[in-house]
Order: C-alpha cells, then sequence, then structure tokens
C-alpha cells in the first residue's frame, strides 16, 4: 500500500466520504473552484451504497489535470479489491453497499474498468504535510503512521477508538465515522469530515488551514 507526503502551495482541502454521491461530488467542486495550485486530499469511500460510484470515480480521476491530487484509499475499496481476488469475500461487499455500485457500472465485477481498478489499488495509505496527518478512518496516537495497524487506519471508527493527540504534534483528518446530524466533528486535535453524504446529501470539504467548509445541502433542507 502506498503512502504519501507533501508540502504544497496553495489551498489544502480534506474531502470526506462520497460513497458514490456524484451530484454532491460535483456540486462541491462547484463551490471550491479548485485551481492548478490547490492540492485536494480525499480521504476514501469513494464507492458503494450511493447511486453513482463509476461516476464518482469518474470526476476524481478528471480532476488530475486540474490541480494536485491526494486520493487515500478507504475500506470500502478495499472490499471491493478483496472481492476481485477472492469470490468468497463477493457477497460481503455487495452487503456493504457493492451492489450499488454493481448497478452504476451496468454489469457484474467485469464491467468495471480496469482505469477505475488501478486507480482505487493505487491510492493511499495515509498522506502527511508539514502541520497536518490525512487518514480513511483512525489511528494510534504514539505510532507513526508508516507504522500503524492497517486494521485502525482504514477501519476502526471514533466510536469504538477515540484517540488522543498523535505523538508528531499535528492534527490528523479523518472520515469513515458518520457524522449523521451533517455536521463535522472537531475535537481540536482531530477533525472528521465524513457527514454521512449517502444518508443525509451532506458532503464536505475543509480547508485544513484556514477551517474554511464548504457542504453540499441536506436533502430534507
Amino acid at each position: 500500500m502506498k503512502t504519501s507526503t507533501s508540502n504544497n502551495a496553495g489551498r489544502t482541502i480534506a474531502i470526506g466520504d462520497i460513497h458514490g454521491c456524484a451530484d454532491e461530488l460535483e456540486q462541491l467542486l462547484q463551490m471550491i473552484q479548485p485551481v492548478a495550485e490547490d492540492t485536494l486530499v480525499f480521504l476514501g469511500d469513494y464507492i458503494d451504497r450511493g447511486p453513482d460510484s463509476r461516476r464518482t470515480v469518474e470526476t476524481v480521476l478528471d480532476l488530475k489535470s486540474k490541480c494536485n491530487l491526494v486520493t487515500l484509499i478507504g475500506n470500502h475499496e478495499i472490499m471491493l479489491l478483496d472481492a476481485m481476488q477472492q469470490p468468497l469475500m463477493q457477497s460481503l461487499w455487495l452487503q456493504f453497499g457493492g451492489q450499488q455500485t454493481l448497478d452504476s457500472y451496468q454489469g457484474g465485477m467485469e464491467a468495471i474498468p480496469q482505469e477505475h481498478l488501478d486507480f482505487l489499488g493505487n491510492c493511499l495509505r495515509f498522506h502527511e504535510t508539514e502541520d497536518h496527518l490525512f487518514v480513511h478512518a483512525n489511528y494510534l496516537p504514539g505510532t507513526p503512521l508508516d507504522q500503524q495497524d492497517p486494521q485502525v487506519l482504514l477501519w476502526t471508527h471514533l466510536t469504538d477508538l477515540q484517540p488522543t493527540p498523535h505523538v508528531s504534534g499535528k492534527r490528523v483528518i479523518v472520515g469513515h465515522t458518520p457524522q449523521k446530524n451533517g455536521i463535522i466533528l472537531d475535537y481540536g486535535h482531530l477533525v472528521c469530515i465524513d457527514t454521512f453524504c449517502f444518508g443525509c446529501g451532506v458532503l464536505t470539504a475543509m480547508d485544513v488551514h484556514t477551517n474554511e467548509l464548504w457542504q453540499t445541502p441536506a436533502q430534507n433542507s
């Protein structure tokens, strides 16, 4: 699994779990208006549950020519990749949103383009800048990111482990634990921006240096 570190000029904007909500992703990008100097850090879970995983992946891939792009892997990408390699895992993946993904590709596993599988397989386990750490789910506070347990980085909800500040002293930006009220969870040293898009329609982006937020309107608003 790949990892990343960087120090780029421009804005650094984290984007929470999309889960196939392509319309909301396009709305959010219209609000952000990314330019070439900006870095967008996607926290993983592009696919599953929502209505259009295919268009979500296509939209993210299209951003490569428009700005700096950092794409983390989420547990739902892991489930898909495991299902491709291990047929016995397919039924589990389908139960956790995989069926909606296949529906968006209008076929079975063979309908997913290799380019999309390559993209998902090459997503990073974490991203680090001078003052922030970005992971999909969670972290062990006393352990460097390149030594973290993948189970914690990708699967452990904040409801199961609420970590203290990381030993690096850097603020950590995560997704994975859905905030069903559509409001980010901010502990100061840790911010969760998964705002349950596939459930309530709120997709969140955050400029990690200014704390500016962009959010799509809730479905019931």
